[in-house]
């Protein structure tokens, strides 16, 4: 994605220098003109650029994020680090997580990460009930590829299909006995839409199917995550909010994630998350910070 270019922006500016008289008899109209075109030229470089196939801006979500925006276009890429903490009871969990991904062909996303979880035991030492501190681990290999398989301009709607596959590691203290413990199966379906030039929702759900190898067991939960989020005029800043909902065995649990995203520079942002849990009995509040650094869009690799 790109910034409104320095001749467009200039345009835009010196258009309002020309409608000062306007600007002292009605200014909130007159600004809301400006918005409207600072928008209009934004949204229009990043969904048309030349030699480029179409694609609509949408605001990704945070915590639990997309592979690749959609519509990627070939050559695109992006390196994410992660930092989190929750608050549980009786002890803090320590999050990091290192994502790669890329688009090799249009509109195909693909992606690498692997997160690391640590665990400390609170301030006060205390523990609750039979509530134990887990063990220590580099938690997972993630491979996921997602396709955009509808653009409609002209409803600023997009709608993909994607799935994640995530080995999961054996804690650090037995690692490599064995060397994988078990394997999630997740398909995901996404649907977004942007409603006039600022405001976008984003749905995100699919089945997570763990299995289990030295068990055998197979848990199955449904996640549905939505979104909503206002993207500030003409910039790629965001405020909104993250619902991520499961349903696993009848049981509901539901966290609320607010959460803003900041532009350093222009291939640069900073993402920081809060979370509310609503239903759950063993987790409190967290907070989650992601760093977000696009390459160079290298068109024809």
């Amino acid at each position: 994605m790109k910034s409104i270019g320095k001749g467009n922006l200039l345009l835009v500016l010196f258009s309002a220098l020309l409608g000062l008289p306007a600007w002292a008899q009605e200014p909130d109209s007159a600004r809301a003109m400006v918005n409207e075109r600072l928008d209009s030229l934004f949204i229009d470089e990043v969904e048309n650029q030349p030699g480029e196939r179409p694609k609509v801006l949408h605001a990704e979500p945070l915590y639990i994020d997309l592979i690749r925006d959609l519509g990627a276009r070939r050559g695109e890429r992006e390196w994410n680090l992660g930092f989190g903490i929750t608050d549980h009871l009786g002890y803090d969990v320590y999050e990091m997580l290192i994502e790669y991904e890329w688009a090799p062909i249009d509109r195909l996303g693909l992606e690498i990460e692997t997160p690391f979880r640590f665990h400390g035991q609170q301030r006060n030492g205390a523990y609750f009930g039979d509530v134990v501190k887990p063990v220590d681990r580099m938690e997972s290999l993630k491979l996921a590829a997602q396709w955009t398989f509808l653009v409609d301009e002209r409803r600023s709607t997009s709608l993909a299909l994607g799935y994640l596959n995530e080995l999961e590691f054996s804690a650090f203290d037995s690692f490599g006995q064995p060397l994988f413990t078990g394997n999630l199966y997740n398909p995901f379906f996404i649907a977004a839409k942007r409603w006039g030039s600022n405001f976008h929702s984003l749905l995100y759900t699919g089945p997570r199917i763990l299995r289990h190898f030295e068990e055998g067991a197979t848990h199955v939960r449904y996640d549905i995550n939505a979104n909503l989020h206002y993207m500030i005029t003409g910039t790629r800043n965001f405020v909104g909010i993250e619902t991520n909902m499961a349903v696993e065995q009848g049981d509901f649990d539901m966290t609320l994630r607010p959460q803003m995203r900041v532009g350093i520079a222009e291939n640069f942002l900073v993402g920081i998350v809060a979370g509310i849990p609503v239903a759950r009995e063993s987790e409190r509040f967290s907070m989650f910070t992601r760093i977000i650094w696009e390459p160079a869009h290298r068109k024809g690799h």
